[in-house]
Protein backbone atom coordinates (compact mmCIF):
# COMPACT_ATOMS: atom_id res chain seq x y z
CA UNK A 1 0.00 0.00 0.00
CA UNK A 2 1.24 3.45 -0.84
CA UNK A 3 1.10 5.16 2.56
CA UNK A 4 1.52 8.60 0.98
CA UNK A 5 -1.68 8.12 -1.01
CA UNK A 6 -3.88 6.35 1.51
CA UNK A 7 -3.87 5.56 5.20
CA UNK A 8 -5.29 2.70 7.23
CA UNK A 9 -6.41 2.28 10.81
CA UNK A 10 -2.79 1.88 11.91
CA UNK A 11 -2.37 5.65 11.58
CA UNK A 12 -4.68 6.06 14.55
CA UNK A 13 -2.81 3.59 16.74
CA UNK A 14 -1.05 6.38 18.63
CA UNK A 15 -4.35 8.10 19.32
CA UNK A 16 -6.05 4.89 20.44
CA UNK A 17 -3.21 3.82 22.71
CA UNK A 18 -2.86 7.33 24.13
CA UNK A 19 -6.15 6.69 25.97
CA UNK A 20 -7.80 9.88 24.65
CA UNK A 21 -10.71 8.04 23.03
CA UNK A 22 -11.31 5.84 26.05
CA UNK A 23 -11.08 8.73 28.52
CA UNK A 24 -13.44 10.86 26.45
CA UNK A 25 -16.03 8.09 26.24
CA UNK A 26 -15.73 7.34 29.96
CA UNK A 27 -16.48 10.98 30.79
CA UNK A 28 -19.54 10.91 28.56
CA UNK A 29 -20.86 7.80 30.36
CA UNK A 30 -20.09 9.39 33.70
CA UNK A 31 -21.99 12.53 32.76
CA UNK A 32 -25.02 10.55 31.57
CA UNK A 33 -25.03 8.37 34.68
CA UNK A 34 -24.80 11.20 37.20
CA UNK A 35 -27.23 13.56 35.51
CA UNK A 36 -30.49 14.27 37.32
CA UNK A 37 -32.98 12.86 34.82
CA UNK A 38 -35.92 13.94 37.00
CA UNK A 39 -35.35 17.58 36.06
CA UNK A 40 -38.45 18.53 33.99
CA UNK A 41 -36.41 21.01 31.93
CA UNK A 42 -33.66 18.58 31.04
CA UNK A 43 -35.15 17.73 27.63
CA UNK A 44 -34.94 21.38 26.63
CA UNK A 45 -31.21 21.86 27.04
CA UNK A 46 -27.74 20.37 27.06
CA UNK A 47 -25.59 19.56 30.06
CA UNK A 48 -21.84 19.57 30.30
CA UNK A 49 -19.14 18.89 32.84
CA UNK A 50 -15.46 19.90 32.98
CA UNK A 51 -13.02 17.17 34.04
CA UNK A 52 -9.35 17.66 34.84
CA UNK A 53 -7.20 14.74 33.73
CA UNK A 54 -3.60 14.46 35.02
CA UNK A 55 -2.27 13.36 31.61
CA UNK A 56 -4.74 14.45 28.94
CA UNK A 57 -5.46 17.89 30.39
CA UNK A 58 -8.99 19.27 30.49
CA UNK A 59 -11.90 17.25 29.12
CA UNK A 60 -15.27 18.93 28.55
CA UNK A 61 -18.10 16.44 27.99
CA UNK A 62 -21.52 17.33 26.54
CA UNK A 63 -24.65 15.21 26.75
CA UNK A 64 -28.41 15.37 26.25
CA UNK A 65 -31.31 13.22 27.39
CA UNK A 66 -32.70 10.32 25.29
CA UNK A 67 -35.93 12.29 24.94
CA UNK A 68 -34.01 15.27 23.59
CA UNK A 69 -32.15 13.02 21.15
CA UNK A 70 -35.34 11.54 19.71
CA UNK A 71 -37.08 14.92 19.51
CA UNK A 72 -34.27 16.56 17.60
CA UNK A 73 -33.32 13.80 15.18
CA UNK A 74 -36.66 12.88 13.65
CA UNK A 75 -39.10 14.52 11.27
CA UNK A 76 -38.85 18.29 10.87
CA UNK A 77 -36.06 18.37 13.44
CA UNK A 78 -33.70 17.33 10.64
CA UNK A 79 -34.15 20.70 8.94
CA UNK A 80 -31.33 23.16 8.39
CA UNK A 81 -31.46 26.79 9.42
CA UNK A 82 -29.66 29.36 7.27
CA UNK A 83 -27.14 31.96 8.41
CA UNK A 84 -29.50 34.64 7.05
CA UNK A 85 -32.25 33.43 9.37
CA UNK A 86 -29.88 33.33 12.33
CA UNK A 87 -28.81 36.87 11.50
CA UNK A 88 -32.43 38.05 11.33
CA UNK A 89 -33.11 36.43 14.71
CA UNK A 90 -30.18 38.34 16.28
CA UNK A 91 -28.14 35.22 16.97
CA UNK A 92 -24.62 36.20 15.80
CA UNK A 93 -22.58 33.52 17.60
CA UNK A 94 -21.59 31.80 14.35
CA UNK A 95 -21.51 34.81 12.06
CA UNK A 96 -17.72 34.38 11.88
CA UNK A 97 -18.28 31.34 9.63
CA UNK A 98 -19.44 33.63 6.82
CA UNK A 99 -16.43 34.19 4.57
CA UNK A 100 -15.67 35.98 1.31
CA UNK A 101 -15.92 32.70 -0.56
CA UNK A 102 -18.93 31.30 1.34
CA UNK A 103 -21.05 34.13 2.60
CA UNK A 104 -23.99 31.89 3.50
CA UNK A 105 -24.20 28.56 5.32
CA UNK A 106 -26.81 26.40 7.02
CA UNK A 107 -26.62 24.31 10.17
CA UNK A 108 -28.78 21.68 11.89
CA UNK A 109 -31.72 23.60 13.33
CA UNK A 110 -32.14 21.41 16.41
CA UNK A 111 -28.44 21.62 17.32
CA UNK A 112 -28.53 25.41 17.05
CA UNK A 113 -31.71 25.49 19.15
CA UNK A 114 -30.02 23.51 21.92
CA UNK A 115 -26.84 25.61 21.73
CA UNK A 116 -28.90 28.78 21.89
CA UNK A 117 -30.90 27.55 24.89
CA UNK A 118 -27.76 27.55 27.04
CA UNK A 119 -25.76 30.22 25.21
CA UNK A 120 -25.09 32.35 28.31
CA UNK A 121 -23.64 29.37 30.17
CA UNK A 122 -21.50 28.42 27.16
CA UNK A 123 -20.14 31.98 26.94
CA UNK A 124 -18.93 31.60 30.54
CA UNK A 125 -17.44 28.18 29.75
CA UNK A 126 -15.62 29.66 26.77
CA UNK A 127 -14.01 32.36 28.94
CA UNK A 128 -12.97 29.72 31.45
CA UNK A 129 -11.33 27.49 28.84
CA UNK A 130 -9.47 30.33 27.14
CA UNK A 131 -7.57 30.87 30.39
CA UNK A 132 -6.47 27.23 30.55
CA UNK A 133 -2.98 26.52 29.22
CA UNK A 134 -3.22 22.71 29.24
CA UNK A 135 -4.61 20.67 26.30
CA UNK A 136 -8.40 20.75 25.95
CA UNK A 137 -10.55 17.85 24.76
CA UNK A 138 -14.18 18.60 23.92
CA UNK A 139 -16.35 15.54 23.53
CA UNK A 140 -19.97 14.46 23.24
CA UNK A 141 -22.27 11.67 22.11
CA UNK A 142 -25.13 11.90 19.60
CA UNK A 143 -26.74 15.36 19.90
CA UNK A 144 -24.17 16.07 22.62
CA UNK A 145 -21.53 15.48 19.93
CA UNK A 146 -23.19 18.05 17.68
CA UNK A 147 -23.10 20.59 20.52
CA UNK A 148 -19.46 19.67 21.17
CA UNK A 149 -18.62 20.45 17.52
CA UNK A 150 -20.46 23.78 17.62
CA UNK A 151 -18.82 24.74 20.90
CA UNK A 152 -15.37 23.82 19.52
CA UNK A 153 -15.94 26.20 16.61
CA UNK A 154 -17.19 28.81 19.07
CA UNK A 155 -13.93 28.39 21.02
CA UNK A 156 -11.65 28.28 17.97
CA UNK A 157 -12.98 31.63 16.77
CA UNK A 158 -11.40 33.32 19.81
CA UNK A 159 -7.97 31.69 19.41
CA UNK A 160 -5.69 33.80 17.14
CA UNK A 161 -4.07 31.86 14.25
CA UNK A 162 -0.62 32.79 15.60
CA UNK A 163 -1.41 31.72 19.16
CA UNK A 164 1.22 29.49 20.76
CA UNK A 165 -1.38 27.55 22.72
CA UNK A 166 -2.72 24.30 21.34
CA UNK A 167 -6.04 24.21 19.59
CA UNK A 168 -8.75 22.12 21.26
CA UNK A 169 -9.46 18.64 19.96
CA UNK A 170 -13.11 17.74 19.47
CA UNK A 171 -13.92 14.02 19.68
CA UNK A 172 -17.52 13.07 18.95
CA UNK A 173 -19.16 9.66 19.23
CA UNK A 174 -22.16 8.81 17.11
CA UNK A 175 -22.80 12.42 16.15
CA UNK A 176 -24.92 13.47 13.17
CA UNK A 177 -23.76 15.64 10.32
CA UNK A 178 -24.49 19.24 11.34
CA UNK A 179 -24.00 21.59 8.39
CA UNK A 180 -24.27 22.13 4.65
CA UNK A 181 -21.58 22.72 2.03
CA UNK A 182 -21.08 26.36 3.05
CA UNK A 183 -20.63 25.29 6.68
CA UNK A 184 -18.13 22.62 5.62
CA UNK A 185 -16.13 25.01 3.43
CA UNK A 186 -15.99 27.68 6.15
CA UNK A 187 -14.13 25.16 8.32
CA UNK A 188 -11.90 23.91 5.51
CA UNK A 189 -10.82 27.49 4.77
CA UNK A 190 -9.17 27.68 8.20
CA UNK A 191 -6.01 25.61 7.68
CA UNK A 192 -5.71 24.67 11.36
CA UNK A 193 -9.37 23.95 12.11
CA UNK A 194 -10.09 20.78 10.15
CA UNK A 195 -7.58 18.76 12.16
CA UNK A 196 -9.39 19.74 15.37
CA UNK A 197 -12.30 17.37 14.70
CA UNK A 198 -12.36 13.59 15.04
CA UNK A 199 -15.75 11.93 14.60
CA UNK A 200 -16.01 8.32 15.82
CA UNK A 201 -18.87 6.34 14.23
CA UNK A 202 -19.69 2.71 14.84
CA UNK A 203 -21.16 0.51 12.11
CA UNK A 204 -23.86 -0.46 14.63
CA UNK A 205 -24.80 3.13 15.44
CA UNK A 206 -27.61 4.51 13.25
CA UNK A 207 -27.32 8.13 14.46
CA UNK A 208 -24.30 9.22 12.32
CA UNK A 209 -26.13 8.00 9.20
CA UNK A 210 -29.50 9.68 9.82
CA UNK A 211 -28.88 12.71 7.60
CA UNK A 212 -26.81 10.95 4.94
CA UNK A 213 -29.73 10.61 2.50
CA UNK A 214 -30.17 14.38 2.48
CA UNK A 215 -26.39 14.81 2.32
CA UNK A 216 -26.24 13.06 -1.03
CA UNK A 217 -28.59 15.71 -2.36
CA UNK A 218 -26.10 18.36 -1.40
CA UNK A 219 -27.60 19.45 1.92
CA UNK A 220 -25.63 18.02 4.85
CA UNK A 221 -21.87 17.62 4.41
CA UNK A 222 -19.14 16.15 6.67
CA UNK A 223 -15.96 17.87 7.85
CA UNK A 224 -12.95 16.79 9.86
CA UNK A 225 -11.60 13.26 10.21
CA UNK A 226 -13.90 10.27 10.54
CA UNK A 227 -12.86 7.20 12.48
CA UNK A 228 -15.28 4.55 11.23
CA UNK A 229 -15.12 1.47 13.36
CA UNK A 230 -16.55 -1.91 14.23
CA UNK A 231 -15.52 -4.72 16.51
CA UNK A 232 -13.28 -5.91 13.67
CA UNK A 233 -11.21 -2.77 13.52
CA UNK A 234 -11.23 0.86 12.40
CA UNK A 235 -10.40 3.03 9.40
CA UNK A 236 -9.70 6.73 9.04
CA UNK A 237 -11.14 8.91 6.24
CA UNK A 238 -11.12 12.63 5.51
CA UNK A 239 -12.32 13.05 1.90
CA UNK A 240 -15.97 14.21 2.28
CA UNK A 241 -17.54 12.27 -0.59
CA UNK A 242 -15.84 9.07 0.53
CA UNK A 243 -17.10 9.60 4.09
CA UNK A 244 -20.67 10.02 2.81
CA UNK A 245 -20.51 6.88 0.68
CA UNK A 246 -19.12 4.83 3.56
CA UNK A 247 -21.80 6.09 5.94
CA UNK A 248 -24.41 4.99 3.40
CA UNK A 249 -22.78 1.58 3.17
CA UNK A 250 -22.76 1.31 6.98
CA UNK A 251 -26.33 2.58 7.37
CA UNK A 252 -28.67 0.89 9.84
CA UNK A 253 -32.44 0.93 9.34
CA UNK A 254 -33.58 1.44 12.90
CA UNK A 255 -32.74 4.20 15.37
CA UNK A 256 -34.12 2.05 18.16
CA UNK A 257 -31.38 -0.55 17.78
CA UNK A 258 -28.69 1.78 19.06
CA UNK A 259 -26.72 0.47 22.02
CA UNK A 260 -25.15 3.39 23.93
CA UNK A 261 -22.53 1.05 25.37
CA UNK A 262 -21.47 -0.15 21.93
CA UNK A 263 -18.52 2.26 21.90
CA UNK A 264 -17.21 0.84 25.16
CA UNK A 265 -16.62 -2.60 23.69
CA UNK A 266 -15.39 -1.20 20.38
CA UNK A 267 -12.80 1.07 22.03
CA UNK A 268 -11.57 -1.74 24.27
CA UNK A 269 -11.26 -4.00 21.23
CA UNK A 270 -9.48 -1.35 19.16
CA UNK A 271 -6.96 -0.66 21.90
CA UNK A 272 -6.04 -4.34 22.09
CA UNK A 273 -5.81 -4.68 18.31
CA UNK A 274 -3.77 -1.50 17.93
CA UNK A 275 -1.18 -2.84 20.37
CA UNK A 276 -1.14 -6.46 19.24
CA UNK A 277 -1.95 -6.36 15.52
CA UNK A 278 -1.54 -2.73 14.47
CA UNK A 279 -3.59 -2.87 11.27
CA UNK A 280 -6.90 -4.23 12.50
CA UNK A 281 -5.66 -7.78 12.14
CA UNK A 282 -6.26 -8.00 8.37
CA UNK A 283 -4.03 -9.98 6.01
CA UNK A 284 -4.76 -8.11 2.73
CA UNK A 285 -1.74 -7.25 0.58
CA UNK A 286 -0.56 -3.82 1.69
CA UNK A 287 1.70 -3.28 -1.33
CA UNK A 288 -1.13 -1.84 -3.43
CA UNK A 289 -3.59 0.98 -3.00
CA UNK A 290 -6.51 -1.37 -3.55
CA UNK A 291 -5.23 -3.67 -0.84
CA UNK A 292 -5.20 -0.77 1.60
CA UNK A 293 -8.76 0.19 0.70
CA UNK A 294 -9.96 -3.41 1.09
CA UNK A 295 -8.29 -3.52 4.50
CA UNK A 296 -10.18 -0.43 5.57
CA UNK A 297 -13.54 -1.60 4.27
CA UNK A 298 -13.16 -4.96 6.01
CA UNK A 299 -12.19 -3.19 9.23
CA UNK A 300 -15.42 -1.17 9.34
CA UNK A 301 -17.62 -4.16 8.54
CA UNK A 302 -18.26 -3.63 4.79
CA UNK A 303 -17.60 -7.13 3.48
CA UNK A 304 -20.13 -7.41 0.63
CA UNK A 305 -17.97 -8.04 -2.46
CA UNK A 306 -20.22 -6.17 -4.89
CA UNK A 307 -20.45 -3.15 -2.61
CA UNK A 308 -16.72 -3.32 -1.93
CA UNK A 309 -15.93 -3.31 -5.64
CA UNK A 310 -18.01 -0.16 -6.25
CA UNK A 311 -16.46 1.65 -3.29
CA UNK A 312 -12.90 0.61 -4.16
CA UNK A 313 -13.24 2.02 -7.67
CA UNK A 314 -14.54 5.39 -6.44
CA UNK A 315 -12.11 5.75 -3.53
CA UNK A 316 -9.12 4.78 -5.66
CA UNK A 317 -10.08 7.34 -8.32
CA UNK A 318 -10.41 10.14 -5.74
CA UNK A 319 -7.17 9.18 -4.02
CA UNK A 320 -5.21 9.46 -7.26
CA UNK A 321 -7.10 12.41 -8.75
CA UNK A 322 -5.29 15.72 -8.07
CA UNK A 323 -8.64 17.55 -8.18
CA UNK A 324 -9.71 15.77 -5.00
CA UNK A 325 -6.24 15.98 -3.46
CA UNK A 326 -6.18 19.76 -3.91
CA UNK A 327 -9.53 20.38 -2.22
CA UNK A 328 -7.88 20.52 1.18
CA UNK A 329 -7.11 23.77 2.96
CA UNK A 330 -4.81 26.18 1.18
CA UNK A 331 -1.22 25.54 2.24
CA UNK A 332 1.28 28.07 0.83
CA UNK A 333 4.23 26.23 2.39
CA UNK A 334 4.00 23.31 -0.02
CA UNK A 335 5.95 24.93 -2.88
CA UNK A 336 7.71 27.72 -1.04
CA UNK A 337 11.09 25.96 -1.02
CA UNK A 338 11.03 25.62 -4.80
CA UNK A 339 10.14 29.28 -5.18
CA UNK A 340 13.05 30.24 -2.92
CA UNK A 341 15.32 28.53 -5.44
CA UNK A 342 13.74 30.58 -8.23
CA UNK A 343 14.35 33.79 -6.26
CA UNK A 344 17.96 32.77 -5.66
CA UNK A 345 18.46 32.33 -9.41
CA UNK A 346 17.09 35.81 -10.08
CA UNK A 347 19.39 37.19 -7.38
CA UNK A 348 22.30 35.59 -9.22
CA UNK A 349 21.10 36.99 -12.56
CA UNK A 350 20.87 40.43 -10.99
CA UNK A 351 24.36 40.14 -9.54
CA UNK A 352 26.09 39.17 -12.78
CA UNK A 353 24.47 42.10 -14.59
CA UNK A 354 25.48 44.84 -12.16
CA UNK A 355 28.50 45.74 -14.29
CA UNK A 356 26.61 46.12 -17.54
CA UNK A 357 23.33 47.94 -17.93
CA UNK A 358 21.96 46.65 -14.67
CA UNK A 359 19.32 44.07 -13.82
CA UNK A 360 16.38 45.90 -15.38
CA UNK A 361 17.99 46.97 -18.63
CA UNK A 362 19.75 43.66 -19.18
CA UNK A 363 16.42 41.90 -19.06
CA UNK A 364 14.70 44.55 -21.18
CA UNK A 365 17.35 44.26 -23.85
CA UNK A 366 17.28 40.46 -23.71
CA UNK A 367 20.90 40.20 -22.59
CA UNK A 368 21.76 36.74 -21.21
CA UNK A 369 18.13 36.07 -20.27
CA UNK A 370 18.36 32.33 -20.71
CA UNK A 371 16.08 30.43 -18.33
CA UNK A 372 15.37 33.54 -16.24
CA UNK A 373 12.05 33.77 -18.11
CA UNK A 374 11.04 30.39 -16.69
CA UNK A 375 11.87 31.42 -13.11
CA UNK A 376 10.03 34.68 -13.65
CA UNK A 377 6.92 32.82 -14.85
CA UNK A 378 6.95 30.24 -12.04
CA UNK A 379 7.30 32.87 -9.35
CA UNK A 380 4.49 34.95 -10.82
CA UNK A 381 2.12 31.97 -11.09
CA UNK A 382 2.88 31.01 -7.50
CA UNK A 383 2.28 34.47 -6.05
CA UNK A 384 -0.82 35.10 -8.12
CA UNK A 385 -2.30 31.94 -6.62
CA UNK A 386 -1.11 32.93 -3.15
CA UNK A 387 -2.76 36.34 -3.31
CA UNK A 388 -5.96 34.95 -4.80
CA UNK A 389 -6.30 32.29 -2.10
CA UNK A 390 -5.34 34.66 0.72
CA UNK A 391 -8.02 37.10 -0.43
CA UNK A 392 -10.61 34.35 0.13
CA UNK A 393 -9.51 33.56 3.67
CA UNK A 394 -11.56 34.68 6.68
CA UNK A 395 -10.46 38.01 8.11
CA UNK A 396 -8.33 36.71 10.99
CA UNK A 397 -6.59 34.10 8.85
CA UNK A 398 -6.00 36.66 6.11
CA UNK A 399 -4.42 39.10 8.58
CA UNK A 400 -2.19 36.33 9.92
CA UNK A 401 -1.29 35.30 6.38
CA UNK A 402 -0.33 38.85 5.43
CA UNK A 403 1.93 39.20 8.44
CA UNK A 404 3.60 35.85 7.93
CA UNK A 405 4.23 36.25 4.21
CA UNK A 406 4.80 40.00 4.07
CA UNK A 407 8.58 39.83 3.73
CA UNK A 408 8.57 37.11 1.06
CA UNK A 409 5.81 38.84 -0.91
CA UNK A 410 7.57 42.20 -0.78
CA UNK A 411 10.90 40.71 -1.91
CA UNK A 412 9.16 38.92 -4.77
CA UNK A 413 7.35 42.09 -5.89
CA UNK A 414 10.52 44.22 -5.85
CA UNK A 415 12.52 41.55 -7.66
CA UNK A 416 10.03 40.43 -10.32
CA UNK A 417 7.75 43.36 -11.15
CA UNK A 418 10.62 45.28 -12.85
CA UNK A 419 10.84 42.34 -15.27
CA UNK A 420 7.14 42.71 -16.11
CA UNK A 421 7.71 46.42 -16.64
CA UNK A 422 10.64 45.69 -18.95
CA UNK A 423 8.52 43.32 -21.05
CA UNK A 424 5.67 45.85 -21.14
CA UNK A 425 7.68 48.80 -22.45
CA UNK A 426 9.77 46.65 -24.79
CA UNK A 427 6.51 45.95 -26.61
CA UNK A 428 5.99 49.69 -27.12
CA UNK A 429 3.20 50.11 -24.58
CA UNK A 430 2.79 52.88 -22.01
CA UNK A 431 0.90 53.72 -18.79
CA UNK A 432 1.90 50.45 -17.10
CA UNK A 433 0.64 51.45 -13.65
CA UNK A 434 -2.92 52.12 -14.82
CA UNK A 435 -3.11 49.84 -17.86
CA UNK A 436 -0.72 46.93 -17.41
CA UNK A 437 -0.12 46.26 -13.74
CA UNK A 438 -1.28 42.89 -12.39
CA UNK A 439 -3.73 42.98 -9.50
CA UNK A 440 -1.58 40.72 -7.33
CA UNK A 441 1.19 43.36 -7.27
CA UNK A 442 -1.33 45.95 -6.11
CA UNK A 443 -2.49 43.65 -3.32
CA UNK A 444 1.05 42.80 -2.20
CA UNK A 445 1.91 46.48 -2.07
CA UNK A 446 -1.22 47.17 -0.02
CA UNK A 447 -0.16 44.50 2.47
CA UNK A 448 3.09 46.37 3.03
CA UNK A 449 1.37 49.76 3.32
CA UNK A 450 -1.06 48.31 5.87
CA UNK A 451 1.84 47.13 8.04
CA UNK A 452 3.75 50.34 8.92
CA UNK A 453 5.74 48.61 11.66
CA UNK A 454 7.72 46.91 8.90
CA UNK A 455 8.84 50.23 7.48
CA UNK A 456 12.14 51.46 8.85
CA UNK A 457 14.46 54.27 7.82
CA UNK A 458 17.39 52.99 5.78
CA UNK A 459 20.96 54.08 6.31
CA UNK A 460 22.31 52.54 3.08
CA UNK A 461 21.01 51.48 -0.31
CA UNK A 462 19.45 48.04 -0.57
CA UNK A 463 19.85 45.56 -3.40
CA UNK A 464 16.25 46.16 -4.52
CA UNK A 465 14.45 49.42 -5.16
CA UNK A 466 11.65 50.04 -2.66
CA UNK A 467 9.06 51.04 -5.24
CA UNK A 468 8.62 48.08 -7.57
CA UNK A 469 7.06 50.48 -10.12
CA UNK A 470 10.14 52.71 -10.18
CA UNK A 471 11.17 51.62 -13.68
CA UNK A 472 7.66 52.28 -15.00
CA UNK A 473 8.05 55.87 -13.77
CA UNK A 474 11.44 56.01 -15.51
CA UNK A 475 9.96 54.76 -18.79
CA UNK A 476 7.15 57.32 -18.62
CA UNK A 477 9.69 60.07 -17.93
CA UNK A 478 11.67 58.97 -21.02
CA UNK A 479 8.48 59.17 -23.10
CA UNK A 480 7.82 62.66 -21.72
CA UNK A 481 11.29 63.75 -22.80
CA UNK A 482 10.65 62.40 -26.31
CA UNK A 483 7.36 64.27 -26.49
CA UNK A 484 9.02 67.55 -25.47
CA UNK A 485 11.65 67.05 -28.17
CA UNK A 486 9.01 66.27 -30.78
CA UNK A 487 8.03 68.96 -33.23
CA UNK A 488 4.52 67.49 -33.68
CA UNK A 489 3.34 67.73 -30.05
CA UNK A 490 0.92 70.49 -29.07
CA UNK A 491 1.90 73.16 -26.63
CA UNK A 492 -0.55 71.78 -24.07
CA UNK A 493 0.98 68.29 -24.34
CA UNK A 494 4.48 69.71 -23.97
CA UNK A 495 3.51 71.68 -20.90
CA UNK A 496 1.90 68.60 -19.37
CA UNK A 497 5.04 66.56 -20.08
CA UNK A 498 7.23 69.22 -18.48
CA UNK A 499 5.12 69.11 -15.30
CA UNK A 500 5.36 65.30 -15.23
CA UNK A 501 9.15 65.47 -15.55
CA UNK A 502 9.45 67.84 -12.61
CA UNK A 503 7.19 65.54 -10.57
CA UNK A 504 9.39 62.57 -11.44
CA UNK A 505 12.44 64.63 -10.47
CA UNK A 506 10.99 65.10 -6.96
CA UNK A 507 9.79 61.49 -6.73
CA UNK A 508 13.22 60.07 -7.64
CA UNK A 509 15.08 62.36 -5.22
CA UNK A 510 12.74 61.40 -2.39
CA UNK A 511 13.61 57.72 -2.93
CA UNK A 512 17.31 58.56 -3.10
CA UNK A 513 17.19 60.52 0.15
CA UNK A 514 15.65 57.47 1.84
CA UNK A 515 18.13 55.06 0.22
CA UNK A 516 15.11 53.60 -1.59
CA UNK A 517 16.77 52.88 -4.94
CA UNK A 518 19.40 50.27 -5.69
CA UNK A 519 22.87 51.28 -6.89
CA UNK A 520 22.23 49.84 -10.37
CA UNK A 521 20.04 52.87 -11.06
CA UNK A 522 23.18 55.00 -11.49
CA UNK A 523 25.02 52.70 -13.92
CA UNK A 524 25.98 54.74 -17.00
CA UNK A 525 23.96 52.56 -19.42
CA UNK A 526 20.83 52.29 -17.26
CA UNK A 527 17.50 53.68 -18.45
CA UNK A 528 17.51 56.11 -15.53
CA UNK A 529 20.84 57.68 -16.50
CA UNK A 530 19.73 57.77 -20.12
CA UNK A 531 16.65 59.68 -18.98
CA UNK A 532 18.79 61.98 -16.86
CA UNK A 533 20.98 63.02 -19.78
CA UNK A 534 17.96 63.88 -21.91
CA UNK A 535 16.26 65.63 -19.01
CA UNK A 536 19.37 67.67 -18.18
CA UNK A 537 19.65 68.79 -21.79
CA UNK A 538 15.96 69.74 -22.01
CA UNK A 539 15.86 71.70 -18.76
CA UNK A 540 19.13 73.55 -19.47
CA UNK A 541 21.97 74.71 -17.27
CA UNK A 542 19.86 77.42 -15.67
CA UNK A 543 17.46 74.87 -14.15
CA UNK A 544 18.25 73.59 -10.69
CA UNK A 545 16.73 71.08 -8.26
CA UNK A 546 17.96 68.77 -5.54
CA UNK A 547 18.25 65.90 -8.02
CA UNK A 548 20.07 68.06 -10.56
CA UNK A 549 22.55 69.14 -7.88
CA UNK A 550 22.93 65.53 -6.71
CA UNK A 551 23.88 64.17 -10.14
CA UNK A 552 25.71 67.15 -11.58
CA UNK A 553 27.82 67.30 -8.44
CA UNK A 554 28.76 63.60 -8.81
CA UNK A 555 27.18 62.64 -5.50
CA UNK A 556 25.38 59.72 -7.17
CA UNK A 557 28.74 58.01 -7.64
CA UNK A 558 29.13 57.74 -3.87
CA UNK A 559 25.48 56.79 -3.30
CA UNK A 560 26.09 53.26 -2.06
Amino acid sequence: MNQSLFSSGIDLANLVTSDLLQQSWVKILDLNRDNNRSDPNFHLSVIYRVYTHPVNGTIVAFASSPTCTVQHLEGEARELISSETLRSENFPCFEFLSTKRNQAFSVHKAAIFLFRSCCDVLFDLKKQLLDIATPIIITGHSIGGSIASLFTLFLLESIPPKASRRHPLCITFGSTLIGDYGFQQAILERPTWTSCFLHVASNCDPIPKLFVSTSQNGIYQPFGTYLLCSESGCACFEEPETVLELLVAMRSDSVGNQDPNNYTSILECLQWKAICKGCSGMTCPLSTLQGGIITQLDAIGIKNSQLQHALITKIEERTKNPIFQNRSAFDPNKKLSDRKIDMAYLEWYKKINTGNRGYYDSYKNALAKGTVVMYHRRLTNYWKTMVEEADKLPQKEETFFRTRWLYAGTSYRRMVEPLDIADYYRRGKRDYITQGRSKHYVVLEKWLNDAPRYASKRTAAGSLTDDSCFWAHVEEAILSCKLLQSGEASQADKESSRVKLIEFDCYAMNLINNFGVSTEVFLEQSSFMRWWREYDMIMGTSYNSELVDFIRGGKHQQYA
